[in-house]
């Protein structure tokens, strides 16, 4: 299984608990609440 090193994309839409991540290769991933990551329209 791959390791993944994510960094947080800064939007308002923290607030509402929804984040967004780019991985190493800059593919995006979005997290929701207590979800766990999953890609963005990959």
């Amino acid at each position: 299984m791959p390791a993944y090193y994510f960094r947080e994309i800064r939007t308002p839409l923290s607030l509402f608990r929804l984040k967004f991540f780019k991985d190493d290769d800059d593919r995006l991933w979005i997290k929701v609440g207590s979800r766990p990551r999953r890609r963005w329209r990959s």
